[in-house]
């Protein structure tokens, strides 16, 4: 990184005095240039705010660092937290979930781990208003958890998205062959992965726009699919002779299949199928404005769940019956078995079939666009802090990290090794199974990182009164969270060890469970690196009165709740602040405030 760029990030502190002899904290820049920041009330241009901060050489990390651009707009942000995890998890992977637990499993589970996606999304938004930071809950798991349990989850997360990119633009590559199946896979695979070369060229403002357009697509498709579904179901399509559908697959073959078996293996497809519901907080780095924005995109976390989610599966069980041969097929874009195609051609509808499998082929690329995105923006992080090479987190002058895109395009070559259709096939189990519950433990610790925020926050004397952004549920919101990903792991455990139709086989296992010992595995690898590196890294978690709360708040928010801001000052702030939010709201019209509380 060349001295002699304006666009570098904060490395070093520096203590000092200001003009008036006030103590200050300089902030030397490899640009040469230095700033000086009064210890009360001062704000650095992105967002940082360093008075007596602990940088990562004691227990929590700079989060501060990066130069990645807010190009993220309102817009943006809504489309990526109502459609952008919608993908082949929920339009072919339900199939396999439906025809392994049953109609009644498959909404019973999603509607846990909806509310669990829930409490976590409320957990990270209050976290990302108030460190709206590149990293996001990787930085937040190393800085109120641990660091070496945030090196593993960052690094387990990272890999996840990594190794999702080939096996979407081989899924998406598949979709094609609905159409026609004559023309070599790898063709289609060159074609997606320039397209999405090009798209990073546009930086973090082309996967806005991009992930804008496609989820709007996928959106109407839902809805769609919802009018579509209920005039099925009703009788209402003059080419389906079952007329009157009603509730009968949930009488034969029945609500429920395999037992608690089949239960259990719903909760697997159901976290993948909600994977990328996090990248809203992930993108907080990168919003023009996250105080607004990313509660807004919260927000959306419960329409998407309840809408496109739940009503979809639930209509998707009463229009398509469990026990379909057709969906023993139903995994990666095998779009001859998703559940939506197989309900539109069991209801004898032509063309829709067809117009849907275009859906699902824009559903796999928007996933392939927000891998690239996730593992690019973990890994520049992760960089800053020297858990991962350095060169990984450098960023040039339009806010892209190009060694990390690189490196994820490079991955994305992958997707040609499934030219071996037996080894290909074989590669991808396993490094799919790599990741294959990070989910939960990615979760699970951001509902942790929230509770020992919370209780940092108290230690050092702030009521939650400051908080520019208040979790709806509170902590009794991430302890529960918290609980239900325990649970979900146990059930998939369960799942892996006696699997449905088979007897307790140790590769079978280890294909659904690898992830766990895997990111064990990192856990150690830090703890043994830094124990001699780190020192104060030795303890298993970061102690609560060594946690720093103050690396990092958004703008404005130190006057509120610096280190050595008096209490008056503190309600006085959060009075006038209430009072312009009052006044803020009282001039939109009621039928605009109706629809902000509800959207």
């Amino acid at each position: 990184m060349s001295k002699k760029d304006p666009n570098v990030s904060v490395h070093e502190l520096q203590p000092g005095v200001g003009p008036s002899g006030a103590r200050t904290t300089s902030v030397s820049l490899e640009a040469g240039h230095t700033m000086d920041m009064h210890k009360r009330g001062s704000v650095v241009k992105d967002q940082v705010h360093m008075a007596d901060v602990q940088t990562s050489e004691n227990y929590g990390v700079d989060i501060s660092k990066g130069n990645l651009k807010r190009n993220l707009k309102g817009r943006h942000m809504q489309m990526i937290a109502i459609g952008g995890a919608i993908g082949a998890g929920l339009f072919v992977g339900s199939g396999g979930a439906l025809r392994s637990g049953g109609p009644a499993s498959l909404v019973i589970c999603f509607i846990i781990i909806g509310i669990m996606m829930m409490m976590m999304m409320q957990a990270l938004c209050e976290l990302a208003v108030m460190y709206p930071v590149n990293g996001a809950f990787y930085g937040y798991i190393v800085r109120f958890m641990d660091p070496s349990w945030g090196f593993a989850i960052g690094w387990d997360y990272a890999i996840q998205w990594l190794t999702i990119l080939p096996f979407e633009l081989t899924a998406a590559s598949l979709t094609i062959r609905f159409w026609n199946d004559t023309i070599n896979l790898g063709v289609w695979v060159a074609v997606f992965l320039v397209a999405l070369t090009a798209i990073q060229f546009f930086g973090v403002r082309g996967y806005g726009e991009v992930e804008f357009v496609l989820s709007m697509v996928k959106v109407l498709a839902c809805i769609g699919f919802i009018i579509l579904g209920i005039i099925i179901n009703t009788g209402g399509v003059p080419t389906d002779d079952r007329g009157y559908i009603g509730f009968r697959y949930w009488g034969n073959p029945g609500a429920f299949r395999n037992g608690f078996k089949g239960f259990c293996s719903v909760f697997v497809t159901a976290s993948f199928a909600f994977g990328g519901t996090e990248l809203t907080g992930l993108a907080a780095a990168e919003a023009n404005d996250p105080r607004k924005q990313i509660p807004k995109a919260t927000r959306q976390v419960f329409w998407r769940i309840s809408l496109f989610y739940v009503l979809n599966l639930f209509i998707l069980g009463l229009v398509v019956p469990s026990n379909s041969e057709v969906l023993l097929g139903s995994s990666g874009a095998n779009t001859k078995a998703s559940p939506f195609v197989l309900a539109m051609q069991m209801a004898g509808i032509k063309a829709l079939p067809s117009v849907f499998n275009a859906v699902i082929t824009i559903a796999v690329l928007s996933v392939a666009n927000s891998a690239t995105y996730a593992s690019t923006r973990t890994l520049q992080a992760m960089a800053l802090e020297k858990m991962a090479p350095k060169v990984l987190g450098l960023v040039d002058k339009k806010g892209r990290p190009i060694p990390t895109i690189i490196l994820q395009l490079g991955f994305g070559l992958l997707a040609f090794v499934n030219e071996n259709k037996k080894a290909g096939g074989q590669l991808f189990t396993w490094l799919l199974a790599l990741s294959g519950l990070a989910n939960f433990f990615v979760y699970g610790s951001i509902c942790v990182s929230h509770i020992r925020f919370r209780q940092a926050w108290a230690h050092n004397g702030h009521s939650v009164d400051e908080l520019p952004y208040k979790a709806a549920f509170g902590v009794y919101g991430s302890y529960l969270g918290v609980l239900l990903n325990v649970m979900c792991l146990m059930a998939s455990f369960y799942a892996a060890l006696f699997p449905i139709g088979g007897v307790p086989d140790a590769e079978s296992f280890f294909e659904s469970y690898l992830a766990a010992p895997m990111i064990i595995g990192l856990y150690l690898i830090w703890k043994a690196y830094s124990w001699f590196k780190y020192p104060t890294h030795r303890a298993l978690y970061v102690p609560i009165n060594k946690i720093d709360i103050y690396t990092g708040m958004r703008e404005g928010q130190f006057e509120v709740s610096g280190k050595d801001v008096p209490a008056d000052q503190r309600r006085a702030s959060i009075q006038l602040r209430n009072q312009q939010t009052a006044e803020e709201r009282e001039q939109k019209p009621l039928w605009k405030r109706i629809l902000q509380a509800v959207f």
